[in-house]
C-alpha cells in the first residue's frame, strides 16, 4: 500500500513535518540554552532571526499534519476497496493492529499541536515576545508524539496486505452477541445516553455564558474538563445514537459511514463541528495560564472571549446537528 496515492500523499506530509521539527528541534535547544532577552549580542540577533522562521514553519508543519487526520480517515475508508471484509474505514483500520492506535494519536494530536500553534499565536502579539522559551519546550514536548504519529502511520500503511480478512462495521459496531463486541459498548440505554448528553450541553452553555459575564479562572477550568467530557461522551453517542438515526437503520452504528457520499457527507459537518468547539473550548482556561506574561494580558483577555463565543457557536450547530436525524424520526415516524 505504500506506493498508493494515498499512502504516498500521507508519507510525504509526514517526511516534511518531520524534517521541519528535526530543524526547529535543533533551534529549541539553543533557545533554551542561549535565549537572553534584551541582549544585544550577535548570537542572540542570529537566534532571533532563526527563531522568526523556525516558529512559522513549524506552525504550517502542524497545521498540515492536523490536516492528515481526515486524509488518514480518508486514505483507510479507500484501502478497504482492496481489503477482503471491510466495508468502510472500521474494516482498514481494524487490518492491523496499528490502524486504530495511529487513529488514536492523530486525533489526539490534533489538541497538542493547535494548542502549540495558540502559544506561537499569542507570543507573535506582543513585542516583548514572552513566550519564546515556554513554546519551545513545548514544541520539544510536542516531537515525540509526531514521531509516535508518523510511525505508527507508517507501520500502519506498511502492514496492510489485500488478503487479510477483517471485519465490517457491522460485527464491530453491532450489537453485543456471544462473539463480538461492539467496541463502545456502554451498557446504558440510547434514552438515559440521550439526558446525559443534553444535561451536558446545557451545562457548557450555563458555563460559556457565564464565562462572558464574567471571566473567573476557576469556572474556565470547569468549562475546559466539562468540554473534554462532552467531547468523549459526543463520539460514545454518535456511534451508540445518532448513527442509526442517520443510516435509517437500528443496527448500523458505525462513525466512519457517515463520511460517505451516499449519507451527504454528513459525518465531515459533525465531527467538524465538535472537534474544534473542543478545541477553543479547552483553550480559553489554558490560554489564562500566560496570562501573567509581560505585553499578553489584553491579547489572552481577548482569545479567552472569543474562544469561548466560538466554541458556543460551534456547541449549537453540533447539537443542532445531533439532534436533527433524531427530531425528524419522531416528527415523521420514520417516514420521509
Amino acid at each position: 500500500m505504500l506506493l498508493n496515492p494515498w499512502s504516498l500523499a500521507l508519507t510525504l506530509c509526514s517526511l516534511v513535518v518531520l524534517m521541519l521539527g528535526a530543524v526547529a528541534g535543533k533551534t529549541a535547544a539553543r533557545v533554551l540554552r542561549f535565549w537572553e532577552p534584551g541582549s544585544d549580542t550577535n548570537r542572540q540577533i542570529r537566534l532571533e532571526n532563526e527563531i522568526w522562521l523556525s516558529s512559522t514553519l513549524v506552525a504550517y508543519g502542524l497545521g498540515f499534519q492536523i490536516i492528515t487526520l481526515i486524509l488518514f480517515v480518508l486514505a483507510a475508508d479507500q484501502f478497504c476497496q482492496v481489503i477482503v471484509g471491510a466495508m468502510c474505514a472500521t474494516g482498514a483500520l481494524l487490518a492491523n493492529p496499528y490502524g486504530m492506535p495511529a487513529l488514536m494519536v492523530k486525533l489526539f494530536g490534533v489538541f497538542f499541536y493547535g494548542f502549540w500553534i495558540l502559544l506561537h499565536q499569542l507570543d507573535i502579539r506582543s513585542e516583548h515576545y514572552p513566550l519564546v522559551r515556554i513554546k519551545y519546550l513545548a514544541l520539544l514536548l510536542v516531537l515525540p508524539m509526531l514521531v509516535l504519529d508518523v510511525s505508527l502511520q507508517t507501520l500502519y500503511i506498511a502492514g496492510i496486505k489485500p488478503d487479510i480478512i477483517t471485519s465490517c462495521c457491522a460485527v464491530v459496531f453491532g450489537e453485543t452477541t456471544g462473539t463480538t463486541t461492539n467496541l463502545l459498548t456502554t451498557g446504558y440505554s440510547q434514552q438515559g445516553l440521550l439526558v446525559v448528553f443534553i444535561g451536558s450541553i446545557v451545562g457548557l452553555m450555563a458555563m460559556g455564558w457565564g464565562l462572558l459575564r464574567r471571566w473567573q479562572a476557576g469556572l474556565a477550568g470547569l468549562y475546559a474538563a466539562g468540554w473534554l467530557w462532552y467531547f468523549g461522551l459526543s463520539l460514545v453517542v454518535i456511534i451508540n445514537v445518532i448513527s442509526s438515526y442517520v443510516y435509517a437503520m437500528p443496527y448500523h452504528k458505525c462513525p466512519f459511514c457517515l463520511l460517505k457520499p451516499e449519507y451527504h457527507y454528513f459525518g465531515f459537518a459533525l465531527y467538524g463541528a465538535l472537534i474544534p468547539a473542543t478545541f477553543f473550548g479547552a483553550s480559553a482556561a489554558m490560554a489564562g495560564l500566560v496570562r501573567g506574561k509581560t505585553g499578553l494580558s489584553g491579547v489572552v483577555d481577548y482569545y479567552q472571549r472569543f474562544a469561548v463565543k466560538l466554541s458556543l457557536m460551534l456547541l449549537l450547530i453540533f447539537s443542532g446537528l445531533s439532534f436533527y436525524h433524531y427530531l425528524k424520526y419522531l416528527i415523521t415516524g420514520g417516514e420521509g
